[in-house]
């Protein structure tokens, strides 16, 4: 689905993943879930484009619903796959603490987790190799996605800025649908390591030029990420 000028959303406002369009290739953020594979297919085919036009994918952070089809994109196409180095253990691996799931609705909560497991959840591969990034740095893939760090979500969590497409992706820095409730609107996202350090790390995009801040969970938000850390904390 066309977001944005060069952005392309995979699956919907349970799991989503990017697609980045430009002349010189396409950027791919994130990996949604192993079924969003197909989407992946679909939406080259409608651009007219193929795995061969990807030149890398580039994660928000370690999850499994963010990684869903990375290692057969890596071990079958050659894409490589770039994640910050606080996560590279939990893209390979899987390992992470737990966390407090916090509040639930039944109806919401059984939505996510069957659309997960109709996407093949349960079939996740983690990650043969990755390329570790830093905060700060400036990717050499279509766009010139630059990585800024937001811990929190993750250690390694990221929001990735493609200038090109005026938009910041944010993984699950933040969401507009909080996939165990399902109440909609801009708020912090469940299931994160340390909501203390994820609330600050809101404001390290604000001084980014966008007009799109894309989540991994919700609909697209159109807003300035000057924006973003008063709206959610007014939640």
């Amino acid at each position: 689905m066309r977001i944005a000028p060069h952005v392309y959303r995979l699956g919907n406002d349970l799991v989503a993943c990017y697609l980045v369009d430009t002349p010189e290739g396409i950027t791919l953020i994130d990996a949604g879930l192993p079924g969003h594979w197909r989407d992946l297919q679909l939406e080259l085919r409608s651009l007219g484009k193929s795995v061969e036009d990807i030149r890398g994918l580039v994660l928000t952070h370690g999850d499994s619903d963010h990684i869903g089809f990375a290692e057969r994109l890596r071990s079958e196409c050659g894409v490589p796959v770039f994640v910050h180095a606080a996560d590279a253990v939990r893209a390979r691996t899987g390992k992470k603490p737990k966390t407090p799931a916090g509040p639930m609705r039944l109806g919401p909560a059984l939505s996510f987790f069957g659309y997960s497991l109709r996407k093949n959840a349960l079939r996740t591969r983690y990650i043969g190799e990755v390329t570790e990034v830093e905060d700060g740095a400036v990717l050499d893939l279509p766009g010139k996605p630059v990585i800024v760090g937001m811990p929190g979500h993750s250690p390694g969590s990221v929001a990735v800025h493609v200038p090109l497409a005026d938009a910041v992706f944010v993984g699950d820095a933040l969401t507009t649908r909080h996939v165990l409730t399902g109440r909609s609107g801009p708020q912090p996202a469940p299931f994160t390591d340390d909501p203390a350090e994820a609330d600050l790390s809101l404001d390290r995009i604000a001084r980014l030029e966008a007009s799109w801040v894309l989540p991994g969970h919700g609909t697209p938000w159109r807003v300035s990420p000057a924006e973003v850390g008063e709206k959610i904390r007014k939640v």
